[in-house]
């Protein structure tokens, strides 16, 4: 039972960052607009299993840490808690989505295999430092270390999995082109929900970890 409890706290945070646009949302976006849905489904699901790569890490990464020292592991929370409250300025301030700023060269248009699709969304999640860093934090913050590696890792499937869904929204939404202009017309005040809402998770995580 307090395996659920945790990990739904977990999936409330993982929610709202996964919506907030960055670099994997933009390239969704523009696999949508250039290629269309299928294309950009597929790359969402090579995002996923980029997702499960940085979690395998993250797991076994704090494993070892607490097993070397339960300071450092505190200091690593705290750290958390902070870049929660980062993220959600910087989403705060962004401004809307900009679909017009999006080029289209020749080149694009080329039909793209899903092999082509997956290693891009792979590679572009892999190689973006956000995961990494909101991963980190996430797990030390929110994951008792005493919980199973095997339950961790559970959890990280729901995460992948809801990754994948959500990116398979925006491929529909943005190849939908009344929806797509709904969307990004109140793109400002998105980013500042979003925004405001990992600024809250953060104050509330680190007067819980005050508290205890």
């Amino acid at each position: 039972m307090p395996y659920i409890f945790e990990f739904l706290g977990l999936m409330a945070v993982f929610s709202i960052f996964i919506v907030v646009p960055g670099a994997d949302f933009a390239v969704i976006l523009r696999q949508s607009i250039v290629h269309g849905r299928r294309a950009a489904i597929m790359t969402g699901l090579g995002m996923g299993f980029s997702l499960l790569f940085h979690i395998s890490y993250t797991v076994l990464g704090l494993g070892l840490i607490v097993s070397k020292s339960l300071m450092l592991f505190a200091m690593i929370k705290w750290a958390g808690v902070a870049y929660l409250i980062y993220l959600g300025i910087k989403s705060f301030r962004e401004p809307g989505f900009k679909v017009q700023d999006i080029e289209v060269t020749r080149e694009d248009r080329k039909p793209v295999s899903i092999l082509q699709c997956l290693g891009m969304g792979f590679i572009t999640n892999a190689l973006n430092p956000k995961p990494v860093l909101f991963f980190l934090s996430l797990f030390s913050t929110l994951v008792h270390h005493d919980t199973p590696v095997l339950i961790q890792f559970s959890y990280g499937i729901g995460m992948a999995t809801a990754l994948v869904a959500w990116f398979a929204g925006v491929s529909y939404f943005f190849t939908v082109k009344a929806i797509r202009d709904r969307f990004i017309a109140s793109g400002k005040w998105f980013n500042r929900i979003t925004g405001a809402a990992l600024v809250g998770f953060g104050f509330r995580l680190a007067l819980a970890r005050a508290a205890d």
